[in-house]
């Protein structure tokens, strides 16, 4: 598969308010006069190959803007335990500054991604990061627990911005095969993030208590913003935005959601994170609490499973995509969760026996690793067939993997500190509803093994 799919890529998807019949004569005869220009028409190759060629600082910025997530959650886990005391609250609670901001990272990116097919990549992101900056800075502040709570939504709400756009801009450059292998390079770049993280944030509790975390985050902030405003081109060019306002984004949204394979890419990959977040939520916990693990030792734990995430992921950017098809390396990626998560509510139950901290951490690492099969190909798919709406696209994948992520992240805390059932049970339901997700909607097997032109010019009539 070259660069471009199709040469006709950008008439995949007819705009949402045409009729059905339109689309269909549009699909039969593509040469005829008066069919209305491509929103997603290519921009011209020595354009496009010059801004491919920006190179490693524009993959260098992407990463970091993907790192955002992991950045402003995982440094903070290890002191959550702390967090719990200083404040003086319940284990519950602390985990609702997770929920908190998680959800605003999920309620963003509704608004930021149709802002960005408006207006452009740069001035929306450079706007989130700064209003970032902000609420960061006041989270080292906070008084109390409510307080906290509220700026983490406020954190997140402007985090958002990096996580749609990171994935508009890629696909504003890519196509297809090339966008799968470029967001499996992502996740070698902002896996790192997962990895140093914890590490970090378990040194700076060495020398300071939780708040020095939020003072470390606000640094990055600020280094983020100088590096985007430096590095970063705008990817979207004048001829390909769109105009309308609030109502013409809705109806842009409710065209992709009536897609049903993009739907079921959309819900795969949403559930796929949320039980990557019930690990994220209640390990600290787990490790720590109920196995007697020190922040370090958790810190190490979890860099270790990002290793094997990130390892994953370039097996299948750089071994898989092109080989396989998406769809096929997407499947294992699910079965894989499934069967881990299994196996770490048979140990959580003492189904399997008094099993200690080395075979759960086992189950975990295989669970986290998987997810570098999952997250990269259902974000490919699902885009592959979005070429026209980009920032919509990407904000509606980001708003259901955050939403099903925060809803999980508070169940897993429902039977208190001293067990990990919880965390087994929510991780195997949404292991379990993404495989039904991709299996019922998507189909694989019966639109062969990628996306077509043709399917996508109609979705919903696929």
């Amino acid at each position: 598969m070259g660069n471009r799919i199709d040469d006709r890529e950008g008439d995949r998807m007819p705009d949402h308010g045409r009729e059905h019949a339109s689309a269909r004569d549009a699909r039969r005869i593509p040469e005829a006069p008066d069919a209305p220009e491509a929103p997603d028409a290519p921009v011209p190759g020595p354009a496009l190959t010059a801004r491919r060629r920006t190179g490693f600082l524009v993959t260098l910025v992407l990463g970091g803007l993907t790192a955002v997530p992991p950045l402003s959650m995982d440094m903070y886990l290890p002191a959550l335990p702390e967090v719990t005391g200083a404040l003086h609250t319940s284990a519950a609670t602390a985990q609702l500054t997770l929920t908190a901001c998680l959800t605003g990272m999920a309620l963003g990116q509704l608004a930021v991604g149709p802002m960005s097919d408006k207006w452009g990549r740069r001035r929306p992101l450079l706007i989130g990061l700064l209003v970032y900056i902000a609420a960061t800075a006041i989270c080292a502040l906070a008084p109390t627990a409510p307080l906290l709570i509220g700026f983490r939504l406020v954190q997140g709400l402007a985090g958002a911005a990096g996580i749609v756009i990171a994935r508009a801009v890629v696909r504003d450059l890519y196509d297809g095969v090339e966008m799968a292998r470029f967001f499996s390079t992502l996740m070698l770049i902002s896996g790192v993030a997962p990895i140093v993280a914890p590490l970090i944030g378990g040194q700076v509790l060495r020398i300071t208590d939780w708040r020095g975390i939020f003072v470390v985050l606000t640094a990055v902030g600020i280094a983020l913003t100088a590096l985007v405003w430096k590095g970063l081109p705008e990817t979207l060019a004048p001829g390909r935005r769109h105009g309308g306002g609030t109502a013409e984004a809705l109806r842009t949204m409710r065209g992709l959601l009536a897609d049903r394979v993009f739907t079921g890419y959309l819900l795969a990959g949403g559930f796929a994170f949320a039980a990557l977040f019930a690990y994220i939520s209640a390990s600290p916990f787990v490790v720590q609490e109920i196995f007697g693990a020190s922040p370090q030792t958790f810190s190490l734990l979890f860099g270790i499973n990002s290793v094997g995430l990130i390892a994953v992921g370039q097996i299948n950017g750089k071994l898989l995509v092109g080989r396989v098809s998406l769809d096929k390396a997407l499947a294992a990626g699910l079965v894989i969760t499934a069967l881990a998560a299994a196996a770490l509510l048979l140990m959580a139950t003492g189904a399997l026996g008094d099993v200690g901290l080395a075979p759960v951490a086992a189950g975990l690492f295989v669970l986290m690793s998987a997810m570098g099969l999952t997250l990269p190909n259902t974000n490919a798919l699902a885009l592959m067939r979005t070429p026209h709406a980009a920032g919509s696209a990407s904000a509606l994948l980001g708003t259901s993997s955050f939403l099903v992520g925060a809803i999980a992240s508070p169940l897993v805390g429902v039977a208190g500190e001293d067990t990990a059932v919880p965390m087994a049970v929510v991780q195997l339901a949404c292991a379990l509803a993404a495989l039904v997700c991709f299996v019922g909607l998507c189909r694989p097997w019966r639109r062969g093994t990628e996306p077509t032109p043709e399917e996508t010019a109609a979705p919903w009539t696929d």
